[in-house]
């Protein structure tokens, strides 16, 4: 891990962010000595809220990271509202220019496709908006992870840390970032085995879909107040 570049990772947050979304990512990249993360949204020193009581604070704003080496978008219920946020947009397209990453993690990969940056290639969302991914010219693929070139899109949530540790692998090398999943005893060994629409039946399926639709409602009520 010794001798690396430096690298500056921004991750974007915003309000109604997936905690995991990001955490997830910046807990396997975190790992590496030569990587700073940075949060970064529309003013430094400001505190996000996902859709419960989780809070993180901007570290810094848009202008300030105009060259980051590695870009993380994460989703969450509050990637909707920002469909037309044009500052956001705008950075993404900038900063893409010259990243040697850009990535997203569940429904920021929609971010990523309003953008303009999916036209035309292969990219991965939450399995509950895999069609949507159509309306930005992607190609929807039920995977966990999708590399295209530079552009790298996660599945839902828990993919983020699929995608970080094949991210670590590509900016060091693969015995790093086996390291960093025995560090971070990364053995997914789940009590159910119903982590896919697939393997959970429509019973499972249906009930999810009313608990985001419900959580999706009540973080627009947020909004609206």
């Amino acid at each position: 891990m010794e001798g690396k570049k430096n690298l500056q990772v921004a991750i974007l947050i915003f309000k109604g962010v997936t905690a995991l979304d990001f955490v997830g990512p910046y807990d396997v990249l975190n790992f590496l000595p030569n990587v700073k993360v940075v949060f970064v949204s529309h003013t430094a020193g400001e505190l996000y809220k996902d859709v419960g009581t989780f809070t993180i604070q901007a570290t810094a704003s848009f202008d300030q990271v105009p060259n980051p080496d590695i870009v993380v978008v994460p989703g969450g219920m509050g990637t909707d509202a920002l469909m037309g946020d044009k500052t956001i947009l705008q950075w993404l397209c900038k900063v893409h220019e010259t990243s040697l990453y850009t990535t997203s993690v569940c429904s920021g990969s929609l971010l990523l496709g309003a953008a303009g940056l999916l036209n035309g290639l292969e990219a991965t969302t939450h399995w509950n908006l895999l069609e949507f991914l159509t309306n930005f010219g992607a190609k929807p693929v039920k995977a966990r992870v999708v590399r295209q070139g530079k552009i790298i899109t996660a599945a839902g949530v828990s993919a983020g840390i699929d995608m970080a540790l094949q991210l670590v692998a590509l900016i060091s090398d693969e015995t790093t970032a086996k390291t960093v999943q025995l560090s971070m005893e990364y053995d997914p060994q789940p009590p159910f085995d119903c982590g896919s629409p697939e393997k959970a039946g429509p019973e499972i399926v249906s009930k999810a879909q009313l608990h985001m639709q419900a959580e999706m409602q009540q973080f627009a009520a947020e909004l609206s107040k």
